[in-house]
């Protein structure tokens, strides 16, 4: 009978926060990984188990998971490594959870809500930052505005940092579009092409716009028809994408990615003082065709720790049975009150404009 929750890249910044909590939440995973070195002493620290499998080894990968029920998979870029994954977990009956918030990976996961569901499986990316606080403040904006058409998400963060996986994420998408939906489709925009203020918690925070998993998840969870996605920045940043167009084909060569690559491997991630004292603010909108409009906030801890808080609250529900088949988000599959399961979170306000 499968039992065991698998973390694949655990030995990645983000994977080594996950596996750390898992006993918090009575949790042994099986931990797993291409780096035989790292795993290996993680798994002596830990004292749990370990497999090395690249997601290049079909086989392997399928064998490993025969008896793996759950999976987060914690190991990016995801637009590169989502889909072996994916397969492996359709080919084994496996639960597929990972961390990303890359619009293109939602969308590749939902062309497989089928094969999932005659799996009997569970689909669900994003079920760290990206995107549950998010995807949770979507849904409790539509319950307080059923007949929402617009949709706007915002989250600024305070202390922390990133890791090297989401630095490598992010020069993956150098060059490309931005993105925001409008009437049900994903158009391409170029990033920070709407900027606002905003006034959260008595101070004001510049925001952008920027293509957040939201652009994808959230329509699926709302049905909202328009929305865009906001992160917090300095107005000289916002200032500087305007010339980006200027730069997107240099930015795209695969010679200028592995200068900054060997920059970005350089970055180790916020220390857990960093983390500790770290918090993050989401801001969230909703209007009507006739004009009605609720805001809501959201306060909760830094990114990376609430990653692993949430993605293991979410693998725990997988492994008691408290699931939906198919491809699924967060708050579609355990409603609007999920991301208050997060120790340190509160929804703070919510109020017509």
């Amino acid at each position: 009978m499968k039992t065991t929750l698998l973390v694949y890249g655990a030995n990645g910044y983000t994977g080594r926060l996950i596996a750390d909590l898992c006993a918090t939440y009575g949790l042994q995973p099986l931990l797993a990984g291409r780096n035989e070195v790292a795993l290996k002493e993680m798994g002596a620290n830990l004292n749990l188990p370990y497999k090395v499998v690249g997601l290049n080894q079909p086989e392997l990968l399928r064998e490993v998971l025969t008896d793996v029920r759950v999976v987060i998979h914690a190991a990016g870029p995801f637009i590169h490594t989502a889909l072996p994954m994916l397969e492996a977990c359709l080919a084994t009956n496996t639960h597929y959870l990972d961390i990303t918030g890359e619009i293109a990976v939602f969308e590749l996961a939902k062309t497989l809500n089928r094969k999932a569901e005659n799996a009997g499986i569970m689909v669900m990316p994003g079920v760290g930052f990206d995107v549950v606080p998010t995807d949770c403040t979507a849904l409790f904006l539509k319950n307080k505005l059923p007949d929402a058409t617009h949709l706007q998400l915002a989250f600024v963060n305070s202390g922390g940092g990133i890791s090297h996986g989401t630095a490598s994420t992010m020069v993956e998408g150098l060059g490309q579009p931005g993105a925001v939906r409008e009437n049900g489709v994903i158009v391409p925009k170029p990033i920070g092409h709407k900027s606002r203020w905003l006034t959260l918690d008595g101070k004001k925070y510049f925001v952008m716009t920027i293509p957040w998993g939201d652009v994808s998840t959230a329509y699926h969870t709302t049905g909202i028809p328009t929305i865009e996605t906001y992160t917090g920045v300095k107005p000289i940043m916002h200032t500087m994408l305007k010339f980006q167009g200027l730069w997107n084909r240099l930015l795209r060569t695969d010679f200028v990615k592995k200068k900054i690559q060997t920059r970005v491997d350089r970055i180790n991630g916020p220390d857990d003082e960093a983390r500790t004292s770290g918090k993050s603010l989401i801001w969230g909108s909703v209007q009507n065709a006739a004009g009605q409009t609720y805001t809501a906030l959201l306060q909760t801890p830094e990114g990376y720790t609430l990653t692993a808080h949430s993605s293991l609250i979410i693998a725990k529900k997988v492994l008691s049975g408290e699931l939906k088949t198919g491809y699924q988000t967060p708050a579609s599959a355990y409603g609007e009150n999920l991301i208050l399961e997060v120790p340190g979170t509160i929804r703070k306000d919510v109020f017509p404009a």
